[in-house]
């Protein structure tokens, strides 16, 4: 099984003329080996599709990345959507 979740393009930020525009999708897959689901999350340049990178998360790893986000969000002052 496999499931697209969320998906999104990104600009460089102004001023980063030497960062390319991005575009992540964060999705649901358990076709390994062991069966066992995990959240994938790609990376890639935009206009370079199948060059960028794939991670395959497992609870515990999502969850680690998802609170490193939360925690970078509240550095700032952002909600943390929580």
């Amino acid at each position: 099984m496999r499931r697209s979740i969320d998906d999104a393009q990104v600009p460089a930020p102004a001023g980063r003329d030497d960062d390319p525009d991005v575009s992540w999708a964060v999705g649901l897959s358990d076709d390994y080996d062991d069966a066992e689901p995990r959240v994938t999350l790609v990376a890639e340049e935009l206009g370079r599709a199948g060059e960028g990178f794939t991670f395959h998360l497992d609870g515990s790893q999502a969850r680690r990345l998802r609170g490193a986000i939360a925690d970078a969000l509240r550095e700032f002052g952002e909600d943390t959507g929580r």
